[in-house]
């Protein structure tokens, strides 16, 4: 699945499809490790259920310090990404930390191999660990980075210190998410004419709003979590103090420029994630609920709803004529689909969890929004409910989503059935996507418009799987933040360079000089010598005929 790029103006379309097309032609060719102006970087991502490790790639900067490094993942010779991962996660460690550096040695063995010899040396390594780290105690999470720091040097010759490895937190994550998916999209780039543009206020005083290129937000709806993040471009007034503490949580403010001094890259992005808002984590609070409340009800009411086949529960979020059981503690709650996608959507709002103000899904704060002058892209559960069996992928349109979810939840399961059987749906869908489309479909249009208070006529969504055909990963935001000081570095060394031959230049002819002039001191007074010696001479030659003409008259007078 493409990503869908619209465009009003033909000239722009044109010139946006032949970025795309070189894009990604660049993207499908073999890394040349044989160029030796190329520079490598290696990140290793330790998840919860395994660990992965990505090499990219990055020619020399192109001297402008407003741009960041053209950071690219690495191909091997047959074209395909330089990524190897492995299983378990590294927090399964958490008893043996001396193991660490065994455990990843794979890895860093495979990016070794890829990466040239000769490079490794000036090659940075990151190992980042996420979610399954954060859940141990801080001193099991310090044995294990003190084994990786400690051993990881004796065995590789990559740029790797202890402060290349660490536990990021959900915040780091979810702003590297977003630095990777707006770097892929170019929106870090210097505005053209016909760029979407915002006015950026910045927290320096006396600065006056920095007009540069609209960014995208981005919505990551997963099984168990959701995270949402998106930039903050005006500054924001708190109503209190609680209100004020509230929003530098989910708050963070960086610089992507490679020159603190500089402002012009300053980014102010409203990160948060929300556990147990994943499209399967609502479905089990849901259902939670459901065997509570019928087993509380069914103790006053003769009905016995939901306790056998022949008195199903008629859940509204199941669709039409489908049978489905609950079993919690060894409790059986028989479900009977209903199909009434309205219904669904006042059944699922409660677990929202809203709160009155500028709170968003489980009363955490949430940033102004600017919905008449903002893009996002939805991504996962965003993308697969409007894909999978609605087939209506891409740009997202609030009346025309309602409009196929509510057909969808009202037609008849076996009919369902029979459209996958047929190969009728995308080919990712199965049994378990048709079951829970109806209940998910509800939920994320709830979380979309009653938890972050999207308008139903908002425009500029759109729900994607993969950006220019191909999956962007929070580790190319990583070590896009992390080498962003790089070309400052290159410049000031270019810089000294040249300013070094500069002053060669006129120190040589100056030194040139000053040599000939001294050869000529040096002639002129051995010249000045010689005519001294030769005046001496002469004065002693005149000395001597004047004492011989004396003697010879001295003589003559004492002859008789």
């Amino acid at each position: 699945m493409f990503l869908t790029i619209l465009c009003e103006d033909s000239n722009v379309c044109s010139h946006s499809q032949s970025l795309w097309y070189l894009s990604i032609a660049e993207s499908m060719e073999a890394t040349d490790v044989l160029n030796p102006a190329l520079n490598y970087g290696i990140v290793v991502d330790c998840g919860s259920s395994g660990s992965r490790v990505f090499v990219y790639y990055w020619p020399p900067h192109n001297g402008n310090p407003h741009t960041l490094l053209d950071i690219r993942q690495m191909k091997d010779h047959d074209h395909k990404p330089v990524v190897k991962k492995i299983k378990p996660g590294i927090s399964t460690l958490a008893k043996t930390p001396t193991k660490a550096s065994d455990y990843l040695h794979p890895l860093l063995s495979f990016a070794a191999a890829h990466v040239p010899k000769n490079k490794h040396k000036e090659t940075p390594l990151y190992i980042l660990c996420t979610a399954g780290m954060r859940l141990l105690p801080e001193s099991q999470q310090a044995a294990i980075l003190e084994d990786l720091v400690t051993d990881v040097p004796l065995e590789f010759d990559f740029l790797f210190s202890s402060s290349h490895a660490e536990v990021i937190s959900g915040k780091q994550e979810g702003v590297y998410a977003w630095i990777g998916i707006n770097f892929v999209l170019g929106r870090f780039d210097h505005a053209d004419e016909e760029d979407a543009t915002v006015e950026v206020t910045t927290g320096s005083q006396n600065q006056r709003p920095i007009s540069r290129r609209r960014t995208v937000g981005i919505m990551d709806m997963g099984g168990a979590s959701l995270q949402i993040a998106y930039e903050v471009p005006s500054a924001i007034t708190f109503n209190s103090p609680q209100e004020e503490e509230a929003g530098k949580s989910v708050l963070a403010e960086f610089n992507l420029g490679c020159d603190v001094e500089h402002t012009q890259h300053v980014y102010r992005v409203y990160v948060t994630t929300f556990l147990g808002f994943g499209g399967n984590m609502a479905r089990q609070r849901y259902e939670d609920q459901l065997v509570n409340k019928t087993l509380s009800k069914n103790r006053f009411l003769t009905t016995q709803t939901g306790l056998s086949e022949d008195k199903p529960y008629l859940d509204p979020c199941l669709p039409l004529g489908l049978s489905d059981t609950v079993v919690r503690d060894n409790r059986t709650l028989y479900l009977r689909g209903q199909g009434d996608w309205a219904r669904c959507q006042e059944a699922v709002q409660p677990f929202l969890g809203l709160h009155n103000g500028t709170m968003s899904p489980g009363g955490v704060y949430q940033a102004p929004i600017n919905f008449s002058n903002s893009e996002f892209y939805g991504f996962s559960e965003f993308y697969y409910c409007m894909e999978d069996v609605l087939r209506i992928g891409g740009q997202y349109n609030s009346e025309k989503y309602s409009r196929a979810a509510t057909d969808y939840c009202s037609t008849k399961w076996s009919t369902l059935k029979q459209r996958l059987d047929n190969q009728l749906f995308a080919q990712q869908a199965d049994i378990s996507r048709l079951k829970y489309q109806c209940f998910k479909s509800a939920w994320m249009y709830e979380v979309l418009h009653s938890g972050f208070r999207f308008p139903t006529d908002y425009p500029s969504l759109r729900t994607a799987q993969l950006v220019y055909d191909k999956e962007v990963q929070w580790t190319l935001g990583a070590i896009l933040f992390k080498t962003r000081f790089l070309p400052l570095r290159d410049l000031q060394q270019e810089t000294l360079r040249q300013s070094h031959s500069s002053w060669l230049r006129p120190s040589f002819v100056y030194n040139h000089h000053l040599f000939s002039l001294c050869i000529l001191v040096v002639v002129l007074a051995i010249l000045l010598y010689i005519l001294r010696l030769r005046r001496i001479h002469q004065r002693e030659l005149r000395q001597a005929e004047a004492l011989d003409l004396l003697w010879v008259e001295e003589g003559e007078a004492l002859l008789p």
